[in-house]
């Protein structure tokens, strides 16, 4: 992609921002225009270079955006779309044969649904339950399976992570139109919603802070000084509004993920680029510090009493994870009562209702929902989900997102679960192999 494209396209998403503020019934039409427009240029390409991860990459950046203006066709329907898209891809293309283990994980799964149809209330409707708790999993599952050593140049991954940058442009420029002014929305240390569009800060945080990561990489990895200039301008853009959602497990992990890119990215990049490391961090560090102060700044001191674990007092909170150990503890409990067969799929909610006495609460940590629904099953599955990676690294080492996609993955399952299909899709791009774009020249013999 050239820069004057990339930045026609970043000037494009502003403007879908702008335009979805002013006028907010479009933004159904526009989803479902965008899928549409994929699944077109997916069928006349015949998938040829990978299209359908294009397509699953912007729909999975799109999808927090979606929900958040009304325009998602079903609350799932990204994950949805993200598994339709790679079946597709399949069809066209197939799957690596030594991705048999991610089969066996997707295999793990179906075990729930009986347990699920057994255990569940009778006012519960097990096809939505099961269908809520189930489609991220499975995303993941179909994700691993068409990447697991999917060969393809740089240029072309490094595409697939624009595409999913691109929407989360769009999800910031609308944010700073919802809440311009700070003052009156933000009273105390609490995760906010209307800095957050009026949706969940947990989810924002999340597509905001792998926004900062995939900017934080294209400064080390595209060559063009114009484009740089304009990635560290959305990077300081988008790492604010991260910030101000006081949701903290979006904006630490997209700190951890850049920090192990960095690492893979000096260990393994020639003696030229590694001198221009230093540099590079010290600026993208004095973007992220004036981020910072002006978030200090337009929330009175709020945001640094929330990653300093106090309230709005300044009292030090009891509970450094707002209410997730508890959530965690009850679903362990549930495993330890069912630990072979576990509860059923959408068992878990149904069981902290009664715990709890009578408090509706979402998971946050798909590990524990894992064991406490699936049981052994469920640490077949996790064991699969650990290991598979690491034995192709092996192998293969060719991707230097490899670890910070792993990390985010495992980082956002353990503090949003998996209700986007962000954790599911980036698991996928951990298992793509880098190869060399150049075409070798081949020699003809008699």
């Amino acid at each position: 992609m050239t820069s004057r494209n990339y930045i026609i396209l970043v000037l494009l998403h502003i403007g879908l921002g702008i335009l979805v503020y002013t006028f907010g019934g479009l933004s159904k039409f526009l989803f479902l225009s965008i899928f549409l427009y994929f699944l077109f240029r997916v069928f006349i390409s015949g998938n040829r270079k990978d299209e359908v991860l294009l397509a699953a990459g912007y729909i999975m950046g799109y999808e927090v955006f979606s929900r958040m203006t009304g325009g998602a066709l079903t609350y799932e329907f990204a994950k949805y779309a993200v598994i339709l898209f790679l079946g597709i891809g399949m069809f066209f293309k197939g799957f690596n044969r030594k991705s048999w283990a991610y089969v066996f994980y997707i295999l793990c799964l179906v075990p729930g649904i009986l347990f699920s149809a057994m255990n569940l209330d009778y006012s519960t409707n097990v096809a939505n339950a099961i269908g809520f708790n189930l489609s991220g999993p499975v995303c993941l599952g179909i994700s691993a399976l068409y990447c697991y050593n999917r060969k393809m140049p740089f240029h072309r991954l490094q595409n697939i992570f624009t595409a999913i940058l691109l929407p989360i442009i769009t999800t910031t420029t609308y944010l700073y139109l919802y809440t311009p002014d700070l003052k009156d929305v933000i009273t105390n240390t609490e995760s906010n919603f209307a800095t957050s569009g009026g949706f969940g800060p947990n989810q924002v945080a999340t597509v905001l802070g792998l926004g900062a990561f995939i900017l934080f990489t294209r400064f080390f990895t595209v060559k063009d000084r114009v484009v740089n200039l304009v990635d560290l301008l959305i990077l300081g853009m988008v790492g604010y509004r991260a910030i101000i959602t006081f949701s903290r497990g979006g904006v630490i992990t997209a700190l951890i993920c850049a920090l192990a890119f960095l690492l893979i990215y000096f260990l393994y990049t020639n003696k030229r680029s590694k001198v221009t490391v230093l540099p590079k961090l010290g600026l993208i560090i004095g973007i992220v510090a004036v981020s910072w102060i002006a978030s200090s700044i337009n929330t009175q001191g709020f945001i640094d009493k929330r990653y300093s674990n106090q309230d709005a007092a300044g009292r030090e909170e009891e509970d450094l994870s707002t209410g997730r150990l508890d959530l965690l503890n009850k679903e362990l409990e549930a495993f330890y009562t069912n630990p072979f067969t576990g509860i059923g799929i959408g068992k878990a909610k149904e069981f902290r209702l009664e715990q709890l006495g009578g408090k509706v609460t979402a998971t946050h940590n798909e590990v524990s929902r894992l064991l406490s629904e699936h049981g052994i099953f469920g640490i077949l599955a996790l064991l699969i989900l650990l290991a598979a990676p690491m034995v192709f690294r092996i192998r293969t080492r060719t991707n230097v997102f490899f670890y910070s996609c792993l990390i985010f993955w495992f980082l956002t399952i353990n503090h949003s679960s998996m209700r986007i299909a962000a954790p599911a899709f980036i698991y996928g791009l951990a298992l793509i192999n880098v190869v060399n774009g150049q075409k070798k020249n081949r020699i003809s013999r008699k």
